[in-house]
């Protein structure tokens, strides 16, 4: 598992918080696209994720589907939560390739053990730390389920998932920048691995360790109706639906996706 957040000041819940209108204001931001575009890119590369293969991965806060926007594009599939049914609804207004559910992970990840090859969360987990109700226990909700949070309260939700059996780490991002520096909470289950060096430290050249998955699934290996990935197919679908989301995209032609000879 890989993902990353910051703390917020306290609103009131997601659900309440993230009404029809913030829930738009907030996918149409252009900076919090792009924040989002990135964290979901560096989120994906920890996974260490085959390259051969298409994963299912979990996405938990998924929000309207902007994180979900960079797993598709990666040519994998995907299954959203949210707790917000405002937030769903623009995500099914979009389009998003991926599956939608709305709960609330608080309460724990209601799939059976084993069905997802990876998991993220972009800016989500870190609001179960907060008791917007008096049945809520952080410390419980934290155990039910894990992922990165303010510096603050790493310590709280590393102990807790220690304590269910994973194993990883924190990955620190660019340590040293006051702006740059990011915190990704890794977690392996039903592996050994080595934790991923964090991008601008002295190991930053260096290749980094992934995590290796032995235990391989071979239900998505060939689906039907799903273009192979870098194909022209592939390229067409993934150029279609960036318009649909209302991005600048160049008009197709006899030579997209065409492989380019190599120079000499």
């Amino acid at each position: 598992m890989a993902g990353s957040g910051r703390r917020p000041e306290h609103r009131g819940p997601p659900e309440l918080f993230y009404d029809a209108a913030e829930a738009r204001k907030y996918t149409h931001n252009s900076r919090v696209v792009e924040i989002q575009s990135q964290m979901s890119e560096r989120a994906v590369e920890l996974l260490g994720l085959p390259e051969d293969r298409a994963c299912l991965l979990l996405d938990v806060g998924c929000g309207s589907g902007l994180s979900g926007d960079y797993i598709s594009e990666e040519g994998h599939y995907w299954i959203g939560m949210d707790i917000s049914p405002a937030m769903l609804d623009v995500a099914v207004e979009r389009e998003v390739e991926g599956d939608l559910l709305l709960a609330d992970v608080g309460h724990g990840i209601p799939f059976r053990p084993g069905m997802f090859d990876g998991c993220i969360s972009i800016s989500a987990v870190q609001w179960l730390c907060n008791a917007d109700k008096k049945s809520h226990s952080p410390p419980k909700r934290l155990y039910r389920f894990f992922s990165t949070l303010y510096t603050a309260l790493l310590e709280l939700i590393t102990a807790q998932a220690m304590r269910a059996g994973f194993t990883g780490g924190m990955v620190v991002d660019y340590p040293n920048s006051a702006k740059a520096k990011k915190f990704f909470l890794c977690l392996f289950v039903g592996t050994s691995a080595t934790l991923p060096k964090g991008l601008g430290t002295e190991c930053a050249n260096e290749e980094l360790h992934q995590a290796k998955f032995t235990n391989e699934r071979t239900r998505f290996r060939n689906v039907k109706g799903k273009s192979v990935k870098k194909s022209r197919d592939w390229i067409l679908e993934k150029k279609e639906r960036r318009r649909r989301q209302g991005k600048e995209v160049r008009a197709d032609t006899k030579y997209t996706g065409r492989k380019r000879r190599p120079h000499f």
